[in-house]
């Protein structure tokens, strides 16, 4: 069976509180296999052959049921998560040594329209340091500074892309390919 990443949305932010030994129960109880949750904050690694578009809908359904909220998921191969690292233009280059906590990329439900991310550089321009990048299913940003002082905030993204995502910043990625990697 391939192992794959459920990116959960909206994982313990506000009121979308779930603890991780239910969310892998559930997971486990809809036929899931070798679930494992990372951090605390909607990262599930989970084995299965079905189609990811299917696999997003159903943990979406199971979202809503068992807990009682919407929440938008990704569901990405090994490799995607990899690519997600290797292929971010920013990774390595935080403005704190190095540091990739500010680095993220974020998982988009499909492919936006290029000429939807133009509009956002062009918008963004003057008004921050951030830096962006588009790519396949991924959007790479730079926060530099702090996420919450930024304007880029995860609704206006998907406002101006058209599409849904969900941000894990680098570290997170790293962190979740080496547990990918172990099994």
């Amino acid at each position: 069976m391939a192992r794959l990443l459920a990116l959960l949305g909206s994982i313990n932010i506000g009121g979308n509180r779930v603890k991780m030994a239910d969310l892998k129960a559930a997971f486990a109880d809809e036929g899931f296999g070798d679930v494992q949750t990372v951090a605390a904050s909607g990262n599930a690694i989970l084995s299965d052959d079905r189609e990811p578009v299917f696999i997003e809908t159903q943990l979406e359904r199971i979202l809503a049921d068992r807990f009682g909220f919407k929440s938008c998921v990704m569901v990405r191969t090994r490799d995607e998560v990899a690519r997600a690292v290797a292929d971010n233009p920013f990774h390595g280059e935080g403005p704190q040594h190095g540091s990739d906590k500010m680095v993220h990329s974020i998982f988009l439900s499909q492919q936006p329209q290029q000429s939807a991310f133009d509009d956002l550089l062009e918008l963004h321009k003057s008004k921050g340091s951030e830096r962006l990048a588009l790519g396949t299913r991924v959007l790479y940003l730079d926060y530099v500074y702090r996420v919450g002082v930024s304007d880029l905030s995860n609704k206006f993204l998907e406002r101006k892309l058209g599409v849904k995502g969900t941000a894990r910043n680098m570290n997170s990625l790293k962190n979740i390919l080496s547990k990918m990697d172990a099994e």
